[in-house]
């Protein structure tokens, strides 16, 4: 039987916390759990800790953000001889057949190492739609799966190749850890997921999307949930740390100050402002997304400490 360790990092998680470890309780493939609590103040880790003392429960000192934390619960379940990571989001439950059938996939995929992550169906805290955010990746990649068609006459494949999903619920086998890494501790909140499914391209794996597992994923329902007035938009920043572009930090930097000219010809200072400042923040972190840059081009566990 593989050893698969849950990962879940959380934060004022009281709403989910029932139905999120429960489920891992009820799984038909049994599974071992790390928290990374990041200084909840809901009453979060004295729940897990009593009702839940399965639970390796880590507290953070402070909030280390999603990557960051991820990160301490990827490196202890490798150290401890995990063969499978599973990130799950504190909104998130499985069902008792969700990781057996992401294994059976596994297993019968003829090339195992290609393979970065697995991830399963998210659907909605409803349990009666799909997540708004899987509806729009599977639109985005409907060239190359025709998923909608495949659905629509419900013909499905055991699997389909997609370029992203979000990180609710990722299944990584050992050898990607061992291949692309921890996720990126530039990234605070928002933007870590994206920039390690870059890498995952970048190093020849895929990412696969298995419908014959579904989960749940009770996020906001909305394209436009993150708030920009909380998080900073690190888009240019992601674009910058991609592997799979080249001169990145050149380009990015000329398509600033283009678009720094045109909102100031058409009177748009606010935004002129906005980029401003984007571009001298990136100019006095040059040296340091350069390094980062070298950093993610390199084969091995980049950003963990095994």
């Amino acid at each position: 039987m593989p050893r698969i360790y849950f990962i879940i990092v959380t934060y004022n998680a009281m709403k989910w916390s029932e139905r999120c470890f429960n489920s891992l309780r009820q799984s038909s493939i049994p599974v071992s759990c790390i928290v990374i609590d990041n200084g909840s103040t809901d009453g979060t880790q004295e729940y897990i800790k009593k009702h839940f003392p399965e639970v390796d429960f880590i507290q953070s000192e402070e909030n280390l953000g999603f990557g960051k934390a991820n990160n301490i619960g990827i490196e202890k379940a490798y150290i401890e001889g995990a063969d499978f990571f599973y990130l799950m989001n504190q909104d998130a439950w499985l069902y008792t057949d969700s990781i057996e059938k992401l294994l059976d996939v596994y297993s019968n995929y003829p090339a195992q190492q290609e393979i970065g992550i697995l991830s399963p169906m998210h659907i909605n805290g409803t349990e009666k739609q799909l997540d708004i955010f899987l509806d729009k990746y599977i639109a985005i990649n409907f060239e190359t799966t025709r998923l909608i068609s495949d659905l629509y006459f419900q013909d499905l494949r055991p699997f389909y190749q997609i370029k992203f999903i979000n990180a609710a619920h990722w299944f990584i086998p050992r050898h990607t850890i061992e291949t692309v890494g921890g996720f990126n501790p530039y990234f605070f909140h928002y933007g870590e997921d994206i920039e390690y499914a870059n890498r995952i391209h970048f190093h020849q794996k895929k990412i696969l999307l298995v419908p014959g597992s579904k989960v749940v994923h009770d996020g906001k329902q909305s394209l436009n949930k993150v708030d920009y007035n909380k998080y900073e938009d690190l888009s240019v920043e992601t674009n910058i740390l991609n592997p799979n572009l080249h001169h990145a930090f050149l380009l990015e930097k000329k398509a600033l100050r283009q678009s720094i000219l045109k909102n100031t010809l058409t009177g748009n200072f606010e935004a002129s402002k906005k980029l401003s400042k984007k571009y001298k923040k990136i100019s006095g972190e040059e040296k340091r997304l350069l390094e980062i840059q070298n950093q993610v081009r390199q084969a091995g566990p980049t950003f963990l400490k095994v």
